[in-house]
């Protein structure tokens, strides 16, 4: 969905939607859409820089990066945005740290749907969990150890490593 800053209404253009997306564009290759991601979106003409406010919601289905097994996540996220043509960022001579984070649309046009999708893949966990107490899986045998059906004993500490122990105590 591009929008024309051009054609921007001076009181600006507000508007609900659901967007469908492929999981390929997700940063997270094992997330699935429960339903559709859906945007309130707000886009404003202030000047030079159109701003873009919005709530996005989803529902996704991740796995477990511990245990691999599928779990909801809720997705409810607010954004705001600013955006400025791209004539300002050919006149800057040096990159400053503040502007790393700076906008830019390009031939009067900025697609919305992109800007919803990276705003999406922002709200993803970069190691997603079912819970924060996830025990994972078994390393011997490979059941769930929440389940408690593991009897495996895992044993001490690698004995390959106690040569290191012996070194990092002769240097205290």
């Amino acid at each position: 969905m591009l929008i024309e800053i051009d054609r921007l209404p001076d009181e600006g253009l507000q508007f609900s939607r659901d967007f469908d997306f492929l999981g390929v564009d997700l940063v997270e290759e094992n997330a699935v859409f429960l339903e559709p991601a859906h945007a309130d979106i707000l886009v404003r003409k202030v000047g030079d820089e159109v701003w873009i406010k919005g709530r996005l919601t989803a529902r996704m289905s991740f796995v477990c990066s511990r245990c691999l097994t599928p779990f909801e996540f809720p997705v409810d996220s607010k954004f705001d945005l600013v955006f400025l043509p791209e004539e300002l960022e050919t006149a800057k001579d040096e990159l400053a740290d503040e502007d790393m984070d700076t906008l830019y649309h390009y031939d009067r046009k900025i697609d919305l749907q992109a800007v919803v999708l990276e705003q999406l893949n922002l709200t993803f966990p970069p190691k997603p969990l079912c819970s924060e107490a996830c025990e994972g899986l078994c390393a011997v045998c490979g059941e769930l150890r929440r389940e408690g059906k593991c009897s495996c004993e895992v044993g001490g500490p690698d004995p390959r490593l106690e040569k290191l122990k012996i070194l990092v105590r002769d240097k205290r």
